[in-house]
């Protein structure tokens, strides 16, 4: 299979920089939301997959890698409102549309609230569940503290120590990929590129979203790792009975990366909802 080429791009939506992949190829959409910490990069694997039958589209999402961060309190939506101004700047009229972790949460609210932009959709290792009504705490009292990366020892003062740090902080080789895609050099050492504030304002203001289920009525793809810790049983179970058109799938591997802990298998599947939900291309 030859190598798909992204290009990368930075828009002004919103008054935000928004940086994304685009492989500009023809055909119809994927457009690809990361989790919270993520980047765009995280879907390189992906875009090699599908990007030579597909247009494939990967931002960093506000507060994330190399878009804009303001002072917000980032809630699912205001990045879904994100989205749908990339998808009308670029003139793209619906897609299908994968988010893995809080992406799959974002992506969730498009499909419900801005059902004409989505055709599909699929939800990657996402639980519905949250508290019933987000934080009342105004965005200027809000503690900016984000309990991954609070007790890190940032900025490091060399990438060696960086990988060292990060290896024996993750629990897995794909997470501290993970980590490592949002490293930056800045002349005081080696930090994370997302914004501290954003990861504190999206988990504070994050709330649950059960009763959008039944407003999505595109076809589902609905993914969790075999580990459950971030779809318990009863939540997998809720969304299936609350989603019209779902196909659940539970992977054989028990790590948060779905699209990657596997990649044949979770290909595979993804393969079989593209032709059921009719988007093959």
């Amino acid at each position: 299979m030859s190598r798909v080429k992204i290009h990368r791009n930075i828009v002004n939506l919103n008054g935000i920089e928004i940086f994304y992949f685009d492989t500009k190829s023809k055909g119809k959409v994927i457009l690809c939301l990361h989790g919270r910490w993520g980047r765009a990069e995280t879907w390189v694997d992906f875009i090699q997959q599908y990007g030579d039958k597909y247009r494939i589209i990967a931002p960093d999402q506000r507060g994330h890698g190399l878009s804009g961060k303001p002072v917000a309190k980032y809630t699912t939506e205001e990045m879904a409102a994100d989205v749908v101004a990339l998808l009308d700047e670029l003139k793209i009229e619906s897609v299908l549309l994968v988010g893995h972790s809080m992406g799959g949460s974002i992506a969730g609210y498009l499909a419900a609230n801005y059902p004409k932009y989505v055709d599909a959709l699929a939800i990657l290792d996402k639980s519905a569940a949250g508290p019933d009504t987000a934080s009342a705490l105004p965005l200027e009292k809000l503690e900016v503290v984000d309990p991954v990366i609070q007790h890190w020892p940032l900025p490091f003062s060399s990438l060696k120590e960086a990988r060292d740090f990060l290896r024996t902080e993750m629990n897995s080789e794909l997470s501290y990929q993970y980590f490592m895609n949002s490293l930056m050099e800045d002349k005081d050492g080696y930090r994370m590129m997302f914004s501290t504030q954003a990861m504190a304002a999206n988990i504070a203001y994050y709330e649950n979203w059960f009763h959008l289920l039944p407003k999505i009525k595109c076809p589902v793809m609905l993914v969790r790792s075999s580990s459950h810790e971030a779809v318990a049983d009863p939540d997998y179970v809720k969304m299936q009975a609350l989603l019209s058109d779902c196909m659940a799938i539970e992977m054989s591997t028990p790590d948060h990366n779905v699209h990657l802990s596997n990649q044949q298998e979770f290909y595979g599947y993804f393969d079989k909802f593209l032709v059921e939900s009719g988007f093959q291309a």
